[in-house]
């Protein structure tokens, strides 16, 4: 797939990485969009799938009414499923943050099954938890934490990694595998705290789209940041359409 390696975050929160990823939304002064009223009804990622036949929907491995995401997606054309909506057999860990990676990617092919037996084509924007304090994951998982760190960040980070591989790894056993595009990104990097200047290597973030069936290995170096990944991967897709 395609590597982007000059990616960076639109700003030090979850809700300024969902605007802009849902969006195209840069950051403006106060709160975010997402906490704003009015916000139903705008254009977004998910509105312009859904007008072209897509399914479309949100999985979040938290509670969704956590920066009023539930409501937000809700309103703008997105099926909403958090960690209350997932079968209790299907989660074997989870913290104060949310369901496991693993567990919430579970849950996602089971979705993504159920969604591609109606033959319509979907669209799902999936949002983890697991790479937040206290970085805790299952027992039998230990050769992720390296003593020397005793866990920490960096623990969660290889869970967050190992859990991904997981998910693609069961995907590429699933029909609909070789007909989806994988978009792979984080919502933002490090806290930063404090007055200095931005501190722009913190802001770096990675970007992957994968779909080995039809996009060849390529690195990109292009400059980009979060408001480009919508519109990058629709003219991927050759689909055309609307938006302000």
């Amino acid at each position: 797939g395609l590597w982007f390696s000059n990616t960076y975050a639109s700003g030090t929160r979850t809700v300024r990485g969902l605007e802009a990823l849902t969006a195209s939304f840069p950051p403006i002064p106060t709160v975010s969009i997402l906490r704003r009223p009015g916000n139903d009804g705008i254009a977004t990622w998910g509105r312009v799938m859904h007008d072209l036949g897509y399914q479309t929907s949100f999985l979040y491995g938290g509670y969704g009414y956590f920066d009023n995401m539930n409501a937000y997606f809700g309103v703008n054309d997105y099926l909403v499923l958090d960690r209350t909506d997932f079968p209790k057999e299907t989660v074997m860990f989870e913290n104060v943050w949310g369901v496991a990676d693993e567990f919430l990617y579970d849950n996602v092919i089971r979705t993504f099954d159920m969604e591609a037996a109606t033959d319509k084509p979907f669209f799902a924007h999936i949002m983890t938890t697991s790479n937040h304090k206290p970085f805790t994951f299952r027992p039998g998982l230990e050769q992720l934490r390296i003593p020397a760190e005793g866990g920490g960040r960096q623990a969660g980070v290889r869970y967050a990694d190992y859990a991904l591989g997981y998910f693609l790894r069961e995907a590429v056993r699933q029909p609909w595998f070789d007909n989806t595009i994988f978009v792979v990104v984080a919502d933002h990097g490090a806290r930063v705290y404090g007055k200095a200047e931005i501190p722009l290597e913190t802001y770096e973030i990675p970007l992957m789209v994968y779909s080995p069936k039809h996009i060849a290995p390529r690195q990109v170096d292009t400059l980009m940041t979060q408001i480009d990944i919508a519109p990058t991967v629709l003219g991927l897709l050759g689909q055309s359409y609307e938006a302000p």
